[in-house]
């Protein structure tokens, strides 16, 4: 049996790294990807899901460096599920909702925003660059 995902979206804030006991690096990150469509009445609708990242060894010292909150990055991994569930992990909010939390271990982080890019780029998207911007198009593969 395999998994494998592949996300394209932008940080939500900076990176931490921390280290695990026995001295490895691991470094989280939110990531945000967008979807825009519109719905039967015509109005545009704009949909965003959030996924917690968590990447290690020389990979996690890289991101941890070289990306900032703001920046779009592809990330290949698996889903880490909850043990509990076998689904994403759950949890409740402050107001009491329910939330849920979708989780990435990442195999490969790529860079997809130019090293001079401070945050979001505007909705024309990065020149350039094989990926979309996260507007309205949808991923070709």
């Amino acid at each position: 049996m395999y998994q494998s995902l592949t996300v394209i979206g932008r940080l939500g804030r900076d990176p931490e790294m921390r280290y695990m006991p026995n001295g490895d690096p691991v470094t989280s990150f939110s990531l945000a990807t967008d979807r825009s469509y519109k719905d039967k009445s015509g109005a545009q609708v704009k949909e965003t899901t959030w996924f917690r990242v968590s990447v290690f060894g020389a990979q996690a010292e890289n991101v941890n460096k070289f990306v900032s909150k703001g920046k779009m990055v592809l990330v290949e991994g698996r889903l880490r599920v909850d043990p509990k569930s076998g689904g994403p992990t759950t949890f409740t909010r402050q107001d009491g909702t329910t939330g849920t939390s979708f989780e990435i271990v990442a195999n490969t982080v790529r860079f997809l925003s130019p090293k001079d890019e401070g945050g979001p780029a505007p909705d024309s998207g990065d020149a350039g660059h094989s990926a979309p911007a996260g507007g309205g198009e949808e991923i070709p593969f």
